[in-house]
């Protein structure tokens, strides 16, 4: 997310993806380029409405940085994770930052006097693989995220599906195992119980029991796979199986031409990605079978999805003007 600067009176928008831990913030050029990052710390331990004077804080400070460069801040776009109703700009509930029911869209707004659009991380970074990354230009992907939980977007002609209540997405709940370990969502066996980066450290360290003399995370997992270690290589195999299985049955559900895996356990790269395509390919009867590819953009998608969103308000918001 590198820029080679930009000429007087370029328009930008202000890009901000929100998450538990930090946010990542940019200045993006219509072209999806970024002129300008910074990254913040989120401390959502400080409760919500100081996140929120921190987002608001951190938009106007980018603002008033593109305008002292010639630039001209256009809209903002703000990627949260949680649930979010994208029509009402509000972040409706999230764990990681302790929102419920915040209108950050009409704040922000206020606050900068740009149009703002409010967006799901997840679906922001989908868009930006589907528009800009590992799924361009094949109009139909599901971008999945695998790190401590599994979500997806759906995202069509450049479009991400929300759902009726905004929380379309949520693939890490289908049922992979009846009998598997309960999930956070309080039902046992959903594929992000079984499958995610955090369940795969879980699974490996319940398997090694005494024997583990410290935790291992699952990209360790891979390495000792590939190395030929039988019990990584036994919970190696129960990830991709039930990958595959959750896959195939989003493939079922959307028909997709390209599946893009992102998030930290797809860092493993072809140590997941062979196998995985294997296993995809021989649950497929009917069914055309998607191309299936590693995330380009990194962590860079949220901030670049919230920019397209912005983008997307701006012409919205002159579509209006025009009427």
């Amino acid at each position: 997310m590198s820029g080679d600067g930009a000429a007087p009176t370029d328009p930008v928008v202000v890009a901000l993806d929100v998450g538990g831990t930090g946010m990542k913030c940019a200045l993006v050029r219509p072209d999806g380029v970024a002129v300008r990052t910074e990254r913040h710390p989120t401390d959502a331990a400080r409760g919500p409405a100081a996140v929120a004077a921190t987002i608001l804080d951190v938009a106007e400070g980018l603002a008033d940085k593109a305008r002292a460069d010639g630039l001209t801040p256009v809209a903002v776009g703000i990627a949260v994770p949680g649930v979010v109703d994208e029509a009402r700009g509000v972040a409706v509930w999230s764990a990681n930052v302790g929102f419920r029911d915040v209108p950050l869209r009409d704040l922000a707004a206020r606050r900068l006097g740009l149009p703002t659009a409010l967006g799901h991380d997840v679906r922001a970074g989908g868009l930006a693989e589907a528009r800009l990354g590992a799924g361009r230009g094949t109009g139909h992907v599901l971008f999945v995220a695998i790190g401590t939980g599994i979500a997806a977007a759906h995202v069509v002609d450049g479009h991400a599906a929300v759902g009726a209540h905004g929380a379309a997405g949520e693939i890490g709940h289908i049922l992979v195992r009846p009998d598997g370990p309960r999930c956070g969502c309080g039902r046992p066996g959903c594929l992000e119980a079984v499958a995610s980066a955090a369940a795969v450290g879980r699974r490996y360290a319940e398997l090694a029991g005494e024997a583990a003399d410290a935790p291992v995370s699952a990209a360790e997992v891979a390495e000792r796979a590939a190395a030929g270690e039988p019990l990584a290589s036994q919970v190696w195999q129960e990830t991709v199986e039930a990958l595959a299985d959750g896959l195939a049955s989003g493939q079922a559900l959307f028909d997709v031409a390209t599946i893009v895996l992102g998030g930290g356990l797809a860092q493993a790269g072809d140590l997941l990605l062979t196998p995985l395509r294997a296993a995809l390919h021989e649950r497929m009867t009917f069914h055309r079978e998607p191309q299936l590819v590693a995330a380009a953009l990194g962590d860079e998608a949220g901030c670049l999805g919230a920019a397209l969103l912005a983008m997307d308000a701006v012409r919205g918001h002159d579509h209006q003007e025009k009427r």
